[in-house]
């Protein structure tokens, strides 16, 4: 079975409408700057700080397109940084998590949730389930083998759309604990 390209997704931003007419002036549109591995998906141009009780991070890129809500993925390196609990989620299933100050050129919100710890996944197809024989919503565990770093991820959520285009998601410290590069492949186990 070939192997399933392993990406490591750093600290972003996905902002609804509302929250990009706050921060940036009402109407902004966000701009491409690079296309996503997921179809329709890209790291825009645009960038804020967020806030936490104990520090901020600038610089903080926003992914596109516009979303429902608001959400700021971090590490759980960043949550302790910012001084914000560290809740591990999917993305989209904020209920009940920290929230946190976003500052953008034109005006700055306040969010009562959506800092999340994304959990690490897995998108897919439905081609690609049924070849790697696995179901949305799915628990699997995923070896990642390097000269030095090899590392076996368990709790990693399979995710199954046509929308989809096949590649794993880790978060910064997860790739670095297994030395992730470009091009870097894990295996199911």
């Amino acid at each position: 079975m070939s192997g399933i390209l392993v990406e490591v997704s750093a600290r972003h931003v996905h902002v609804s409408r509302e929250a990009l007419d706050i921060l940036f002036g009402k109407g902004y549109e966000l701009t491409v700057r690079k296309e996503l591995s997921q179809p329709g998906q890209f790291a825009s141009g645009e960038r804020v700080t967020i806030v936490g009780p104990k520090r901020s991070m600038e610089n903080v890129s926003i992914l596109g397109p516009v979303r429902s809500a608001t959400q700021v993925e971090i590490s759980a390196t960043d949550a302790r940084s910012l001084g914000i609990p560290c809740v591990v989620r999917e993305s989209g299933d904020i209920d009940g998590t920290p929230g946190c100050k976003i500052i953008g050129p034109a005006g700055e919100i306040e969010i009562d949730k959506g800092v999340i710890v994304a959990k690490r996944h897995i998108h897919m197809t439905p081609a690609d389930a049924e070849r790697f024989n696995v179901k949305d919503r799915q628990t699997v565990s995923v070896k990642i083998s390097s000269d030095t770093r090899s590392l076996i991820f368990g709790d990693v959520v399979i995710r199954v759309s046509d929308k989809f285009s096949l590649a794993m998601h880790i978060d910064t410290d997860e790739g670095n604990a297994a030395m992730v590069g470009p091009n870097t492949c894990g295996e199911l186990v």
